[in-house]
């Protein structure tokens, strides 16, 4: 990563790291890249809110996208979900200054903002707005600068 072209380098660490892993553990099986599906249907389709969803999505039982989940990615499907949906309330608290955090969570899905707080606050260790303000102190020391 150490090359001039940040982007490059960026781009041949991963390669090396992609090649190192392939020849510890093998091609993926046919388990492993329903795990790839099932982040990547996560990760496309935000109205995914609940496991059972996900697992018709996938056309595989909710007790079978449990064992996959825990053994593929080490988190529980519903957790997945959620993480997913607090990367996106981060974003829009981050881009969206007019949107309120109840406005957020309700976009989101949650039944309410206190939801959204403890989620947030239980996997990032802080409150949405307490995020919003020190993304908006990080923003100004920059362009003080």
């Amino acid at each position: 990563m150490a090359e001039p072209n940040m982007e490059s380098g960026g781009r041949r660490a991963a390669d090396a790291l992609a090649a190192w892993v392939g020849r510890h553990t093998g091609p993926l099986n046919d388990l492993a890249l329903m795990a790839n599906a099932m982040e990547d249907t996560v990760a496309s389709d935000r109205s995914i809110l609940r496991t059972d969803r996900l697992a018709g999505r996938l056309s595989i039982s909710t007790r079978s996208l449990q064992r996959l989940s825990e053994r593929y990615i080490g988190l529980t499907p519903l957790a997945v979900i959620r993480r997913y949906r607090l990367q996106e309330a981060a974003q829009r608290l981050r881009e969206e200054s007019a949107l309120t955090v109840a406005q957020v969570a309700a976009e989101l899905g949650y039944a309410d903002h206190s939801h959204l707080t403890a989620d947030f606050r239980r996997v990032l260790g802080f409150s949405p707005s307490l995020y919003r303000q020190q993304t908006i102190r990080d923003r100004q020391a920059l362009s003080d600068r």
